[in-house]
């Protein structure tokens, strides 16, 4: 099977600009393509899998990446698929996100020479002059058709700035410029991004002519990768000082029947056959199949020996044996202590089980957090710097383990 139709089969293509062209120029390694990166944040999260593994197979079969880190579209802020505006960072900050993004993409993306390029769009985006961007690339867009636009929509609702507004232009002058400077023949984007991908394509052929071979392809499930860096109100996170190997095998471990077989097919790099053999597997396997989702993709960010720590650490948690020993845990100091003891909301909050004291009280409340498998009675609980001393292990319903240790 070519690389196109492996890309169909696995459910990752939603809609792309003149499919052939795309198809012959992936399928012979001569794609230069760019995903951009918004450094929002010091880590990847989860939702970043689907992009990350695409540039991997794309790589694999000869063609060029370019990570583009969005250290000037950044300083704006996509407004796709945002009811609020996003927090204003700093260029230092952007620029220490960049840093730490570059180190978690090189696990996934061989740079270098006639490798994979990571460009960063401050270099020529903060340098434009006002004035010249008007003239040269704002005469090139409707403000009708941008206003139809689908990453505009949710934002127009309660007041889109005009900041945010020039976020598909800045988009779409990326690929313009990477076009120019970088042969760059492709974009990948997520579904939500078809109309400021659709902007960069339109800009080439009209500076350049309608000969230019700008093409745009974007992912089916950018909505599903948005959801999958999410849990419980908190990001899954690929630096492991943000969530440890364990928590995140144990957030692939605890995906929703439905989602497994489709995150198998898009995320991992197990052979089509084995995947569509596993997906006539009946319900008493989909916990095997869980199993090998999760230590595929903590393997890919972690490593084998991490994966297999984890692995044999849920399985000894699930079949009620107790080893604690890859557990995360938390230290907990003694200034967190007042007369000899915290209380479980404040425990739990610490712990990172829950986002606020009233997010950890409805927990409590509901009868879901569990301290050395006794139910926690009531919100007002305290845990003992005695039972700290020792030990005491959290459970916030059936799946998320923690232990919190005084320090």
């Amino acid at each position: 099977m070519k690389l196109y139709d492996e890309l169909v089969a696995r459910g990752l293509i939603a809609q792309v600009t003149n499919e052939q062209e795309i198809r012959d120029t992936i399928d012979n390694g001569k794609a230069v393509f760019y995903i951009g990166f918004d450094c929002t944040a010091d880590s990847l999260t989860a939702g970043h899998f689907m992009a990350l593994t695409l540039m991997k197979r794309l790589q694999m079969a000869g063609n060029k990446p370019i990570a583009l880190i969005g250290g000037g579209t950044t300083m704006i802020g996509d407004p796709s698929g945002r009811t609020d505006m996003r927090k204003m960072l700093t260029k230092e900050d952007i620029e220490h996100n960049a840093a730490c993004f570059k180190r978690q993409m090189e696990k996934f993306i061989e740079f270098g020479e006639g490798k994979a390029l990571m460009l960063n769009n401050a270099d020529w985006l903060l340098s434009l002059n006002y004035v010249e961007l008007l003239r040269e690339v704002g005469a090139c867009f409707s403000v009708n058709n941008m206003l139809r636009a689908e990453c505009y929509k949710q934002r127009m609702e309660k007041g889109l700035s005009f900041l945010e507004f020039n976020y598909m232009i800045m988009q779409s002058y990326d690929f313009y410029y990477l076009f120019q400077h970088y042969g760059c023949n492709m974009e990948f984007g997520g579904d939500d991004q078809w109309s400021n991908m659709l902007g960069g394509t339109e800009l080439i052929r009209r500076k350049l002519g309608k000969d230019a071979n700008a093409m745009t392809i974007t992912l089916l499930t950018d909505s599903q990768g948005k959801k999958m860096g999410k849990t419980a109100g908190n990001a899954v996170w690929l630096d492991p000082n943000k969530t440890s190997p364990y928590e995140f095998y144990q957030y692939w471990r605890n995906v929703g029947d439905a989602d497994v077989m489709k995150c198998i097919r898009m995320l991992t790099f197990l052979p089509l056959e084995q995947i569509d053999e596993m997906d006539t597997w009946k319900d008493g396997r989909i916990n095997e199949a869980k199993e090998i989702l999760a230590y595929e993709l903590t393997k890919m960010v972690h490593g084998e020996a991490e994966a297999e720590k984890a692995q044999a650490a849920a399985r000894a948690l699930f079949s009620g044996k107790g080893d604690d020993a890859n557990m995360p845990t938390t230290e907990i100091s003694a200034e967190k202590l007042a007369d000899g003891s915290i209380g479980i909301l404040n425990l739990m909050v610490t712990c990172g089980l829950a986002a606020s004291n009233g997010e950890a009280r409805r927990l409590v409340q509901q009868g879901g957090v569990f301290v050395n498998e006794e139910k926690v009675p009531a919100a007002d609980a305290k845990i003992t710097e005695e039972q700290l001393k020792a030990g005491v292990k959290i459970r916030k319903g059936k799946k998320v383990f923690h232990k919190a240790v005084l320090a």
